[in-house]
């Protein structure tokens, strides 16, 4: 299970002296990025994913379970009451159920690709005001090892917490 470390730092210099360090204590660059304003953060550093930036994964798990709920409650309604008549089996609630949580999960994840990521809402007055944040995905038996790394070499950089679990996939 990975852990996500969050430190802001002041500068591009420092930030690209960061992940100088994190790279020589073979932290991998894919799970090393930042987030900055737009066009402060230069090519050579690695810049948050889209998924990071925006609340579309929040989005989707919500729309999913929120979707599936009113399909399955749709879905008890129309087999309790059916239409004309129609004798329907049970199988009906399943099947609105997934249809409702798939399509929960689409619109719901629409909707989050236009929002920022709730999770970083605590970093937006720092990034507004010119900061970068870094942000690092690794193995929690690293955690301690890298955070010691980082606050020791770079007094500069604000440690802003450990996320308790980071999914595989983003």
């Amino acid at each position: 299970m990975n852990r996500r470390l969050y430190f802001l730092v002041p500068d591009v210099a420092s930030a690209r002296k960061m992940l100088n360090d994190l790279l020589l204590a073979r932290v991998e660059e894919r799970r090393i990025r930042f987030l900055a304003n737009r066009g402060v953060l230069p090519a050579d550093l690695p810049e948050a994913r889209f998924t990071q930036k925006t609340d579309i994964v929040h989005g989707a798990q919500t729309g999913l379970i929120l979707g599936g709920l009113v399909g399955v409650i749709g879905g008890t309604v129309v087999v309790l009451w059916p239409p004309g008549g129609l004798p329907l089996q049970l199988a009906t609630i399943l099947a609105t159920g997934l249809v409702g949580a798939a399509l929960g999960a689409w619109m719901a994840s629409l909707a989050g690709t236009a929002v920022p990521n709730s999770r970083l809402k605590a970093f937006q007055g720092a990034i507004a005001e010119g900061k970068i944040l870094l942000m690092v995905d690794i193995p929690f038996r690293q955690v301690q090892e890298v955070t010691e790394l980082l606050e020791d070499r770079h007094p500069e950089a604000l440690r802003c917490g450990v996320e308790p679990t980071v999914p595989a996939f983003p």
